[in-house]
């Protein structure tokens, strides 16, 4: 059974203010979120995912950031538009984000229950005693041994991965419809990222909540994301089922970045790295943006900008000159491996 959209991304463009340069973070792209599904966006450093997220939530530094263009559009309305007031009643109660790094989002000077209360007391008509209870249901929920002990303790004293629970629990305080989490799992070792994995999954299952993964790691993505967004350059590069896209790659970026993930099962001397880095916003002003980096480039790919092709009725798109005919035509050629 096909799910509906619950939020709609229609040709968003954010850019930065440096000096007299306007610069884009993000380009121009569009994708839907379909209702209770585990949507993956994934890129290296400065491909432009957080910045998706943080238009998503409202949350763009103004200045020096500006949504030039665009629509966001959750449950019918375009969120561009609304006042902070507004804002602060979607944002943490129907739209919730988990950061990257705890310690940052986590208040040092208050107890982990003082935060919880102050989350879900600021959405709803609950009373202290209420929110003391609900406190402990959330931190129950999300894996937590002895919770009451834990409303009373500071995050300094709480590992990395219990610091992470502690984010996801807070973000799910008011049950949010969507649930952004920005590389959630970055700062832990490889134990506590599956269990931080396993968790949002069960979240997932058990409440229907939506969640938008955000990371570099397309191991991650594999492991719990229905459909995968390829960000580059602050272009969607290809999009598509995480199956499809894992096992048939289209676009030499995605390629590369499959060729990265570590393969316990092989014996490289050395791990495959894309040559060259993420080009600066707004420093190419024609031709495909990973020209410069692909190995596949032809003369084509120097002048012009691909659009997203669509391919055979799976819903997969890509954005290469390599799926079209130099003549123009719409057949589709494939990416040599």
């Amino acid at each position: 059974m096909e799910k509906n959209p619950i939020l709609r991304i229609k040709d968003l463009k954010v850019s930065f203010q440096t000096g007299k340069k306007l610069l884009p973070a993000v380009d121009g792209i569009s994708f839907e979120l379909k209702d209770g599904e585990i949507l993956g966006i994934v890129g290296e450093s400065g491909s432009g995912k957080s910045v998706t997220s943080l238009a998503t939530m409202g949350l763009i530094p103004s200045p020096p950031g500006k949504i030039e263009n665009g629509e966001i559009i959750f449950e019918g309305k375009d969120l561009k538009n609304i006042s902070e007031k507004e804002w602060r009643k979607i944002r943490g109660n129907q739209i919730s984000m988990i950061f990257q790094e705890p310690m940052t989002s986590l208040n040092p000077l208050f107890t982990i229950g003082n935060q919880l209360m102050e989350a879900i007391r600021l959405h709803t008509d609950l009373s202290k005693r209420e929110a003391i209870v609900r406190s402990i249901e959330l931190l129950k929920l999300v894996g937590i041994p002895r919770a009451e002990g834990i409303l009373k303790e500071h995050p300094h004293q709480l590992s990395g991965g219990m610091r992470q629970r502690v984010m996801i629990a807070m973000a799910m305080a008011c049950n949010p419809r969507v649930l952004i989490a920005d590389e959630p799992t970055t700062a832990l070792d490889v134990t506590i990222q599956a269990q931080i994995l396993a968790l949002m999954k069960d979240l997932n299952k058990k409440t229907n909540t939506t969640i938008i993964l955000i990371t570099h790691d397309l191991g991650v993505v594999a492991e719990i994301c229905e459909r995968v967004i390829v960000m580059y350059s602050g272009q969607i590069v290809e999009q598509g089922d995480v199956r499809t896209i894992l096992k048939n790659p289209q676009h030499p970026y995605t390629k590369g970045l499959l060729k990265s993930v570590p393969d316990l099962r092989g014996k490289k001397d050395r791990l495959y790295s894309i040559p060259g880095t993420v080009p600066t916003p707004g420093s190419i002003h024609k031709g495909c943006r990973f020209a410069a980096r692909c190995t596949e480039a032809f003369a084509q790919c120097q002048e012009e900008t691909p659009d997203l092709f669509k391919m055979e009725n799976d819903g997969h798109e890509v954005r290469c000159f390599l799926h079209t005919l130099k003549k123009g035509s719409d057949s589709h050629v494939g990416v040599p491996s």
